[in-house]
C-alpha cells in the first residue's frame, strides 16, 4: 500500500477497535469484509493508521468512527474511507486522507 501523504488527524485517533458483536453487526449493516487480526496487512495498517478494525469492500478500505450520537442507548460509527483500490483486480490499495462517507453503523445497546 502507498504511505499516505500526511499522519492521521487527531479527529482519526477516535477510531474503533470494534469487538466480535460490533464486528458481526457492522457486518450485516455495511456489505464489507473484516480483515481479522491474523491477516498479512493488519501491522502494516496498524503501523500506518493505528490499532483499528479494518473492513474491505469493493470501494477500498474501511474503518469505523464513533459517532457522539446515542440516541435511545444505542452506539453508532461512522464509516470513514481510508484508502482506495488502485488496480482492477482489488490487490494493491492506495491511501489517502480520511474521508467520511456519512455511512452510519448503529451497534444494539448492550444488555447487561
Amino acid at each position: 500500500m502507498d504511505k499516505p501523504k500526511h499522519r492521521i488527524s487527531k479527529k482519526m485517533e477516535r477510531l474503533m477497535k470494534l469487538n466480535a458483536i460490533q464486528v458481526k453487526e457492522t457486518l450485516k449493516q455495511l456489505g464489507a469484509q473484516v480483515l481479522p487480526d491474523g491477516h498479512p496487512a493488519v501491522p502494516q495498517l496498524n503501523s500506518l493508521f493505528g490499532d483499528h478494525t479494518f473492513f474491505v469492500d469493493e470501494s477500498g478500505l474501511k474503518v469505523l468512527e464513533p459517532t457522539d450520537s446515542s440516541e435511545m442507548g444505542s452506539r453508532t460509527g461512522e464509516v470513514v474511507s481510508l484508502a482506495d483500490w488502485s488496480d482492477p483486480e482489488l490487490t494493491s490499495l492506495r491511501a489517502h486522507e480520511p474521508e467520511p462517507t456519512g455511512v452510519i453503523v448503529v451497534f444494539e445497546p448492550s444488555k447487561h
